[in-house]
């Protein structure tokens, strides 16, 4: 399998999840800007959307869509536990979790790095952002992780997008369980070596 990635973007979620699932994989990094890949070939052919992450399958096959792609990884090893089993509750409430992340997180932030994004508005994202860690904050209170004491996909892709908070000015110290939650994550060796291998961390 072949990563695509760019440092710190949410391609870090399924970097992450590949590291923990202990399976073989490259990484190829891309300039979202040039649409060019670091040997210079054309992402688009890759990636129509033009964005990451996208994984190219052993058989050729590309998947696209963070949510989608981390739950292919823990799929293709059971063992790690990345992931309840499909047709499962603990599944669906996985899904619940990762479309969570992605429609009200992930996307609240992405207006804060338009830099001709009105600041009135961004203060508007802000507060949106603020209202849906409270909600996240709760949960972490009584649990270390998401899904309960078993880290998974959906605690990757949090931990990648809390990454984004200070370069965005986004105050999480109202916030005591999720910022004990970034910093428990951050310690996990597979991140480590996820945030090194980005140039995210010395």
């Amino acid at each position: 399998m072949k990563l695509y990635y760019t440092n710190g973007a949410c391609s870090l979620s399924p970097h992450i999840v590949l590291r923990e699932a202990g399976l073989k994989f490259d990484v190829e990094k891309v300039d979202l800007r040039s649409k060019k890949t670091e040997t210079g070939a054309d992402f688009l052919a890759v990636n129509p959307k033009g964005y990451v992450p996208a994984l190219v399958l052993d058989d050729g096959n590309v998947l696209t869509e963070g949510p989608a792609i981390v739950q292919y990884i823990a799929d293709q090893a059971p063992q790690s536990k990345l992931a309840p089993a499909n047709g499962t509750l603990p599944r669906y409430q996985l899904q619940e979790t990762l479309n969570f992340i992605s429609t009200e997180l992930h996307k609240a932030f992405s207006p804060l790095f338009n830099p001709a994004f009105p600041e009135d508005g961004k203060a508007i994202y802000k507060e949106r952002i603020a209202q849906r860690l409270k909600t996240l904050d709760g949960v972490l209170a009584k649990q270390p992780f998401l899904m309960g004491e078993q880290f998974t996909v959906a605690d990757a892709y949090l931990f990648t997008v809390l990454n984004w908070a200070a370069p965005m000015k986004v105050d999480l110290e109202p916030f005591p369980a999720v910022r004990a939650f970034q910093a428990r994550v951050a310690e996990r060796p597979h991140v480590q070596a996820a945030l090194v291998a980005e140039g995210l961390k010395k």
